[in-house]
């Protein structure tokens, strides 16, 4: 799904009015109409004489169709009252125009008071609540103790479900950063396309379900967003074919460089989640001391033994990977790999020296702190990260502003490679500023291991002939799905990164299955 920001839709919204002469009363009578309509649900079942709904609106167009919904939920027979967070004089032409209709319906547009303890109460005891105090176009932090943080508070501390029109006051429509503070919404009623700040950073967290309604713009009139989020549809496309007719051989070659003595799960996971998504050989290198318990647990990987030091890889090791690789498509370098002198030297020398695809994780990332330059020389070249938050910064990543997003597509372009932003929505962006914000997985994915296993599918699909971008936002959102499917079985609190790899194949097959 296309994901729009706030400078897209406005030139969508001038477009509609000025060149195809569409009354900009109407499209937000329509907008209107949508907010009304999700509300009405909400209120399903209750007589509309005992429902009571608040309606809290700017001065700007996003509270005109606050000010509409309020029309139309009266005549629908809600008993509503609607709150002018604002200045009377500030009321845009189409919102004056609502503000005379709501009025000859009876119902007058009162100045919200956040002393007014008559408001208060009403708002308190409304089964529903409308939040159209600020619209996609905010930029600014909202003033602390100003009316509008008092009515935003008052918002939040209310029992009556919320619904936001087209976007949650307070969010950033182009990031999801919280200018001050922000309504949580249970639900948002977004026009046309929804927002970049609806899939990423708080705003994410703060929109509830969000839904996306039409509200006349003609379908001809689209937006050349480029970022959207990842759904089914897009992994089932982006999933490399398979001929019915190949072997082993047909369906990628990967090789995984990892392991430490105290590590060894790391490599197992990404060995076993890259067997589980596809791949047709898989090889695990890891140090001496560890082979035997890599290899007593993997069945269907291969490993095999490195020079160490110390419990780690040894930069001895690299004539025998380089030997290994030179038969592989695809190099996945770190899980578990450990940090020394040694192991740095190693991830250094590979980056330079090789010319195959490579996904670097973990202690593969952190290698590069202080050796970005080894990063540019591969401008050229597939590489894939797969950084935390943690592991972006010490390789230079910028999140001081709060917009992971642009952070992520700064790095990118910066350095040449593939990013896969690791969090709540993980975001995935190409070198070319493409970005995929991901729209699976839950918190029993923050658990140790599961990194790995992420690597192990994305490895796993590149190898297999997936594009660099396709392969990780898809690995991303496989390694989600499965996540969400083991929370279902067995709850956030008690699932592992081994269950998210044995619900791997559920995942495929609801894609493949177009489930």
């Amino acid at each position: 799904m296309k994901l729009a920001t706030a400078a897209e839709m406005k030139e969508l919204d001038r477009r509609a009015i000025e060149e195809r002469r569409i009354p900009s009363i109407d499209l937000m009578d329509r907008a209107a109409e949508g907010v009304a309509q999700a509300v009405l649900r909400l209120l399903s079942g209750r007589p509309g004489k005992h429902c009571r709904v608040t309606v809290f609106c700017g001065a700007g167009n996003n509270g005109g169709d606050g000010i509409a919904a309020a029309r139309l939920l009266f005549l629908a027979g809600v008993r509503v009252r609607a709150f002018l967070v604002g200045d009377y004089e500030k009321l845009t032409p189409d919102a004056l125009e609502e503000t005379r209709r709501l009025s000859e319906c009876g119902v007058e547009l009162e100045t919200y008071d956040p002393e007014n303890l008559d408001q208060s109460a009403w708002a308190r005891g409304s089964q529903a609540l409308v939040d159209a105090i600020f619209g996609v176009g905010l930029s600014r932090e909202i003033t602390p103790e100003s009316r509008f943080e008092r009515a935003i508070r008052l918002i939040n501390e209310c029992s009556g479900a919320v619904v936001a029109a087209d976007i949650a006051s307070g969010v950033e429509a182009d990031t999801g950063r919280v200018l001050g503070c922000a309504a949580k919404a249970d639900k948002t009623v977004t026009f046309t396309y929804k927002k970049v700040g609806q899939a990423v950073g708080d705003g994410a967290l703060l929109s509830g379900d969000v839904t996306v309604w039409d509200i006349g713009i003609p379908k001809d009139l689209t937006i050349t967003s480029r970022v959207q989020t990842v759904e089914s549809a897009f992994v089932r496309d982006a999933l490399p074919p398979r001929k019915p007719d190949g072997h082993k051989g047909n369906f990628g070659k990967l090789l995984i460089i990892g392991g430490a003595v105290g590590y060894t799960g790391a490599p197992y996971l990404t060995a076993s989640a890259a067997v589980h998504s596809g791949c047709g050989l898989v090889y695990l290198g890891v140090p001496e001391s560890i082979w035997a318990v890599e290899a007593g647990k993997c069945v269907s990987a291969m490993p095999f033994p490195l020079s160490e030091k110390n419990g780690m890889l040894s930069y001895k090791a690299l004539q025998d990977i380089e030997m290994k690789l030179s038969a592989c498509g695809v190099l996945a370098l770190g899980p578990g790999l450990g940090r020394s002198p040694h192991t740095e030297r190693l991830v250094l020398e590979l980056l330079a020296r090789t010319e195959k695809p490579m996904v670097l994780d973990a202690d593969g990332i952190n290698a590069l702190a202080g050796h970005m330059d080894v990063l540019d020389a591969r401008r050229e070249r597939v590489t894939i990260l797969t950084p935390h938050d943690g592991e972006f910064a010490r390789i230079g990543g910028d999140l001081s502003g709060g917009d992971r997003l642009t952070a992520a597509r700064n790095f990118a372009a910066t350095h040449g490679c593939t990013l896969v932003l690791k969090g709540h929505r993980t975001v995935t962006v190409g070198p070319e500023g493409n970005a995929l914000v991901n729209t699976t997985g839950n918190s029993g994915l923050a658990k140790g291991g599961s990194g790995d296993v992420l690597t192990g599918i994305i490895a796993s699909l590149l190898a297999q002939g997936a594009s660099p971008i396709r392969a990780a936002a898809a690995g991303v959102w496989l390694h989600g799905r499965a996540g969400d499917l083991a929370a279902e079985e067995l709850t956030a609190y008690g699932m592992t990164p081994e269950d998210v790899v044995g619900h791997l194949p559920e995942a495929f097959l609801e894609v493949i299955s177009g489930k």
